[in-house]
Order: C-alpha cells, then structure tokens, then sequence
C-alpha cells in the first residue's frame, strides 16, 4: 500500500493558501494520561524521507523522524488534560489539543489539513478534514508522528510517578496487564475517570463502601 503523499497540500497551495498544517492527535484510547495533538507545516524543500502514519513505524524510526521534522519544519504542540477529557469528553478534548497545537505554531498557518471525519468547533482558519489523513497526508503522518512521540514521553514520565501499571510500555492503553494492575493498585489521579473501565472500578469502591 502507497504510503502518504502532499496531494491535499498541494492543492491547498494551489488554491491560493500559503501556510498549509496537517493536525492530529494522539491518545484517544487510553485509560490514563493527556490527549497529545501536533500540527506541523512542512518545508516542501526539506520533508523527511519516510514520514507515515505513526502507527506503521517503530518507536525508533518515530524518534528519528521527530528530530529531524523538529529541526526541519514549523511544529506545535498541545494537550489536553485527564480533567478535561473528562469534563468535555474524548472528542471535544481531542479537537481542543489540535486548537493549542495550532496556536502553538511559530507562524500562523491559514489552511488546516485535520485527521479525521470532524473539525473541531470554530477552527483560526479554513480546514479540511481528512479521514486517514495519517495515512495519506503527509503533513497528517509528520503531525500524528510528533504527537505519539510527544505522549509516549509524557508517559514514560508518569510511569515512573505511579510504577505498576506499565506506562512505560502499553502508554495507557487498556492492556491485560494495566486492567490487572488498575484492581490490584486502584485508580490515579492520572485515570480518565469518564473511561469505563475506571468508572466502573471507582463505581464498585462507593458501592462496597459501607
């Protein structure tokens, strides 16, 4: 299967827009930590060979990949707390990372390349959503690469603050091993507590609580 290519941003340009960034988050899934969004504009002059979706790369060619499109392209970065996934949910929270990693660019793009089938609520500029777009896009792959890179760091870093859930390795996701761990050691505070799996373990401690 081809990899991703700079079609849509080749029409965006095309079209008159002269600051073409692709967004994407990372984490929707896991049971704890923040959603990660990135939005990258490339120097059509310098893309990095082998930029993909960051789930068909290893963690090693992502690293590689991050160094070289944080040195080489215009990048920024945004988050989403556990308190706010929680209090918007997954969507709203996802979409407003993406709005902070835009803002966070070092110059303001005026056309968005979005993953996804939905645009977060009153985006700064035109945007287009791209289903697959980190799969198609190569703005989406560098913006989905420096979002994975970015939490997995952030998770590593949690792992050590709560050792016994295997941050380190799974991210948060809801592994076999960190569904045993959240019985065996209880929820953190870095648990999306909107998420099943730790709603239903903090449901079961109020009701056994005499």
């Amino acid at each position: 299967m081809p990899g991703p290519d700079f079609l849509h941003e080749t029409a965006a340009l095309a079209r008159g827009f002269t600051r073409v960034a692709g967004v994407d988050e990372a984490g929707r899934g896991p049971l704890a930590g923040p959603v990660v969004a990135a939005a990258v504009v490339l120097d059509v002059r310098c893309i990095p060979s082998g930029l993909n979706d960051s789930k068909a790369l290893s963690a090693a060619r992502r690293e590689a990949l991050f160094g070289a499109l944080t040195a080489g392209a215009g990048v920024g970065i945004g988050q989403a707390s556990v308190e706010e996934i929680d209090r918007l949910n997954i969507l709203r929270a996802s979409h407003l990372a993406m709005l902070r990693a835009v803002a966070a660019l070092p110059d303001p793009p005026d056309h968005l390349l979005i993953d996804g089938n939905l645009l977060p609520r009153e985006p700064p500029c035109a945007a287009t959503a791209i289903v697959r777009g980190d799969a198609l896009c190569l703005s989406i792959a560098a913006a989905s690469i420096i979002a994975k890179v970015t939490r997995d760091r952030i998770m590593v870093d949690l792992a050590q603050q709560y050792p016994g859930y295997g941050w380190d390795r799974n991210a948060g996701y809801p592994t076999p091993g960190h569904r045993a761990a959240l019985l065996r050691l209880g929820v953190t505070p870095a648990h999306r507590r909107s998420f099943r799996p730790v709603h239903n373990i903090l449901y079961q401690e109020v009701s056994i609580t005499p």
